[in-house]
């Protein structure tokens, strides 16, 4: 769950940023500094405190994320709400985070967008901010309500949003050869912080229980990239975005 967040500033920031911004690059450190920050403090401030280790109780089950369904009822009239939390601090360790990640981009992110974006119109220097003010409380409403499916599910969801982001910052951009990723160095670091997040969803789902059959698997990373270039001159990514904005 803490890569979330990660995800979806990167891609609000080169959505917002376009091609004319140069900042796009320490935007993209700004937001890992942050998260990284937030994710460290944390761990300090939970049990137990100053360390970077969490006690918590085995997750067995789906049902020990949603004790609050289960409260007794003696008497099959009056309902006794007396559970608590069976997965903390799992549950609401992420509610922590996320409230961390906020403060933490509130204080830095408008300084460093301030000073250093000034290729952006003034009504699109804060896009990237305003958008982490929607998706916050989305991701909080999400970790509420289904928080024991995304536990279980957390490895595929960012597989899937850094393969989704990565086509669409690819075909936004127009990379359509290897050429054309070369030509920029932004458009590596952000290659090569898909293929971060990529490793990262490959490893939580094996877990790398066998070393000796699992980390071939990581060879799978750059997959995505060079399918998108090999079979970019077929779709024509340029063409369709064109079209699209013509109204076609």
């Amino acid at each position: 769950m803490a890569m979330l967040p990660l995800v979806l500033h990167w891609f609000f920031i080169e959505w917002y940023s376009g091609k004319k911004s140069s900042s796009a690059l320490l935007q993209h450190v700004t937001a890992l500094f942050e998260c990284s920050v937030a994710a460290i403090v944390t761990l300090l401030v939970s049990d137990p405190v100053g360390s970077l280790h969490i006690r918590s109780c085995r997750v067995k089950k789906l049902s020990d994320w949603y004790t609050m369904l289960y409260n007794p009822s003696p008497d099959y009239i009056t309902t006794v709400h007396c559970t608590h939390e069976a997965v903390y601090p799992l549950y609401t360790i992420v509610f922590i985070y996320y409230a961390f990640c906020l403060v933490l981009m509130m204080l830095l992110r408008p300084l460093l967008v301030k000073k250093i974006a000034c290729g952006l119109g003034k009504s699109d220097r804060f896009k990237s901010i305003y958008a982490a003010l929607y998706f916050f409380p989305i991701l909080t409403v999400l970790q509420a309500v289904g928080g024991g499916l995304l536990y279980y599910a957390f490895p595929y969801i960012i597989l899937v949003l850094s393969l989704v982001t990565l086509a669409v910052y690819m075909s936004a951009s127009e990379v359509e050869s290897f050429k054309d990723l070369l030509v920029r160095k932004k458009r590596l670091v952000v290659l090569f912080s898909h293929w971060l997040l990529h490793a990262y969803g490959i490893i939580s789902i094996s877990k790398l229980d066998k070393l000796e059959q699992d980390l071939p698997l990581l060879a799978l990373v750059p997959a995505p990239a060079l399918f998108y270039l090999v079979t970019a001159k077929y779709t024509e990514p340029s063409r369709i975005l064109s079209e699209g904005g013509n109204g076609h």
